[in-house]
């Protein structure tokens, strides 16, 4: 549990500072899509790899998919009848015997239907989320963060030597 609070925590920071919008929204959609898949897939191998490897921000990453993994769980109907849909359509037989008797592919174990299912629903959605999750966080920091930074009490806590302190330590040792 302490992990999770520390990520969170570690997300409002984010979202606070000056990180790029960008960087926070794709962490935000990886998180949909690492959420929306099961755990223990190849497919959420390559998006946990593909957030170290690019400009993505990890916290976002493990705070949405945290909480996108409960609703994962709500939607396994949606996802079984979408991968059913998709698994039974006759023109793709062929690329699906092909697929299943390739050396790594099995892993992904696209062959079971909720599998197939929350990742063609997820990676479709992953524009949409990336979209959604960078006017969230432009909204979030025009109007809570400004506003907050405008009030008297934010200006009484900066002027004390406690945040001066804290200030000049996060700077250090980060």
């Amino acid at each position: 549990m302490g992990l999770i609070l520390k990520q969170i925590f570690q997300f409002l920071k984010i979202l606070n500072s000056d990180t790029g919008t960008n960087q926070i929204a794709a962490g935000i959609a990886a998180g949909f899509v690492l959420g929306m898949t099961p755990a223990l897939s190849l497919q959420s191998l390559v998006i946990f790899v593909a957030i170290f490897l690019f400009r993505i921000q990890p916290g976002a990453a493990f705070v949405t998919a945290f909480f996108f993994k409960f609703i994962a769980f709500i939607l396994d109907p949606v996802f079984h009848s979408a991968g059913e849909a998709i698994l039974a359509i006759d023109e793709l037989q062929g690329l699906f015997t092909t697929l299943y008797n390739m050396p790594i592919v099995p892993m992904t174990r696209f062959n079971n239907t909720v599998v197939m299912g929350s990742g063609v629903i997820s990676l479709a959605l992953f524009p949409v989320i990336f979209l959604l999750g960078r006017i969230l966080v432009q909204k979030y920091r025009k109007t809570v963060v400004e506003k907050f930074k405008e009030t008297k009490f934010w200006k009484a806590i900066k002027a004390t030597s406690l945040y001066k302190w804290y200030f000049k330590y996060d700077e250090l040792y980060g």
